[in-house]
């Protein structure tokens, strides 16, 4: 039997447990306060192109450093560019052909981080169409996406000395696949994998990678305002760093972060292709981190910079190319 503690040791348990609660609470209250509510907001609807950065949210990296982060939706009606120099968004994902000729216009804005390292773009046609090369595509319908997705493949229709009659393309990959147009815009993480699930076999494809015809534009990146950046470097250097050790973590646990995306697509209340994903995962982890060279993650370097601006100085998107330090937001950026 054990004895009922003295009227005394009650007391103090009860203080103790008090005083606990008090401390603990305290302790929160700080850890709260201390958080930088910071609001971000990706390039399109939830999907593995953006499993770093959910995987960073969900593993607590960006409160690591100091940051209470909401992830906003991106899509289609979304510009990311207009969010951020408009304050609805202190941290974006652009193109960096998109970041260059906002730069140039006077936005200013500054790389944190080269997420893709890479262009991913290409120009999917059917061998059947008769298309197996470039000069091909003369007086073909192709599908363009709008905007800015526009710029890389009219860069290659001028290098080949192009005639295309442009259509407008959705954000699907319909039209293609019934016939309505010759040449289909693709991602290689996203439509290209669609086009192969709807029965149609490589072999019957002519594939246009656009880096792989000197349009070498990289995708993603990570940006904010330069006086986001100067005036809290820490915040802004942060928010790379966890973005960064999301994307390590995402590739090192594929299926955990599988089913992070997964739920993200569901509370979006879009359509989730476990199968489309996990190929969308893989390949953003070879865009990421390319095998055939040894970068640094994360990291926009001034040749890859210097290849993009003369891109789009030679079609006309800008006048004159941005300094590369004040790109990046860096005084001492290496070659």
């Amino acid at each position: 039997m054990v004895a009922a503690p003295s009227t005394a040791k009650r007391a103090f348990l009860a203080l103790a447990a008090a005083v606990f609660c008090v401390v603990a609470s305290t302790s929160a209250s700080a850890a709260e306060r201390t958080l930088k509510k910071v609001s971000f907001i990706p390039a399109w609807n939830p999907q593995a192109q953006f499993a770093g950065y959910y995987m960073a949210l969900e593993k607590g990296f960006y409160q690591k450093h100091g940051i209470d982060l909401s992830i906003l939706n991106g899509g289609p009606e979304t510009s990311t560019s207009e969010y951020l120099h408009s304050g609805k968004a202190d941290f974006a994902v652009l193109w960096l052909a998109t970041a260059i000729r906002e730069r140039a216009a006077g936005v200013r804005l500054v790389n944190l981080a080269q997420i893709i390292q890479k262009s991913s773009m290409m120009l999917i046609a059917r061998k059947s169409s008769g298309i197996a090369k470039p000069a091909d595509m003369n007086g073909k319908k192709v599908g363009l996406w709008q905007g800015p997705f526009a710029i890389p493949p009219r860069a290659f229709f001028k290098k080949y000395g192009l005639r295309v009659h442009e259509v407008p393309q959705s954000y699907t990959i319909n039209l293609f696949l019934h016939g309505g147009i010759d040449v289909a815009s693709a991602m290689w993480y996203n439509e290209y994998h669609t086009i192969l699930n709807a029965g149609i076999d490589p072999d019957e494809l002519s594939i246009f990678l656009l880096k792989d015809y000197g349009i070498d534009l990289p995708e993603d990146g990570l940006y904010t305002l330069e006086k986001t950046l100067k005036n809290d470097p820490t915040l802004a250097k942060g928010f790379a760093q966890a973005s960064l050790e999301g994307w390590s973590y995402a590739f090192a646990h594929p299926e955990e972060t599988l089913d992070v995306v997964i739920r993200y697509m569901r509370e979006a209340k879009l359509p989730a292709d476990r199968m489309h994903q996990k190929w969308m995962l893989e390949r953003m982890r070879d865009l990421v981190i390319p095998k055939e060279n040894r970068r640094v993650m994360g990291r926009l370097t001034r040749n890859d910079y210097t290849a993009a601006g003369h891109i789009l100085l030679n079609n006309g998107e800008i006048r004159t190319l941005p300094d590369f330090k004040a790109f990046t937001g860096q005084s001492d950026a290496q070659q």
